[in-house]
């Protein structure tokens, strides 16, 4: 019997992010979801060779991949919406798990076990920390290229997102922004001078 399953992935360059802004450039949840696994790697590699921690990079990565898979269904809830009440943020949990629930069933039965892991179980571990920074991160840096790209619109949004950064008290994070994003801010003639 076929699966559905990747053509639903494959579907996720369709979602745009960042819907209620005014966007200089367009952003998908497909590249977006690359971007989150390259910055998850990342950190987990920070953490690692310079903070000399045990993170296991190839799990947090493969979880970050399928991070916001939900979205093919759900569409990019933007996160003044999903939490503009508790009420609001639990109904929207609810109707991610049922996303969730229905990607699960699109893989052929021998191999549900592996995306129900991947798509549908809930992941307190530290691996979710090391994920949700990246995607934050991500984040930071989109509002970034959009305020260099002179979209003031992005201002507030990068300012909050900073403070959401800084209340992770992750040493990779600190690391990330003093080390990283500053070439976010170059032009590709200044990142090739070197």
């Amino acid at each position: 019997m076929e699966s559905h399953l990747l053509a639903y992935f494959y579907r996720l360059r369709y979602i745009e992010r960042w819907s209620l802004m005014r966007n200089v450039m367009k952003e998908n949840v497909a590249e977006h979801s690359f971007h989150v696994s390259i910055i998850t790697h990342s950190l987990c590699t920070i953490a690692n060779e310079v903070f000399h921690k045990s993170v296991d990079t190839e799990k947090a990565v493969t979880r970050s991949l399928f991070h916001d898979v939900t979205e093919v269904i759900t569409g990019d809830i933007p996160t003044p919406v999903k939490h503009h009440n508790s009420d609001m943020l639990k109904n929207f949990r609810d109707i991610e798990d049922l996303a969730a629930k229905k990607l699960v069933n699109k893989a052929p039965s021998d191999l549900k076990h592996v995306y129900q892991k991947l798509i549908a179980d809930k992941d307190g571990s530290e691996l979710s920390r090391y994920i949700k920074a990246a995607d934050l991160l991500d984040a930071y840096l989109k509002c970034m290229s959009e305020l260099q790209a002179g979209n003031r619109e992005f201002a507030v949004a990068k300012s909050q997102i900073e403070d959401t950064l800084q209340s992770l008290e992750m040493e990779e994070v600190h690391y990330f922004l003093t080390h990283f994003a500053p070439s976010f801010d170059k032009t590709l003639d200044e990142i090739s001078e070197e």
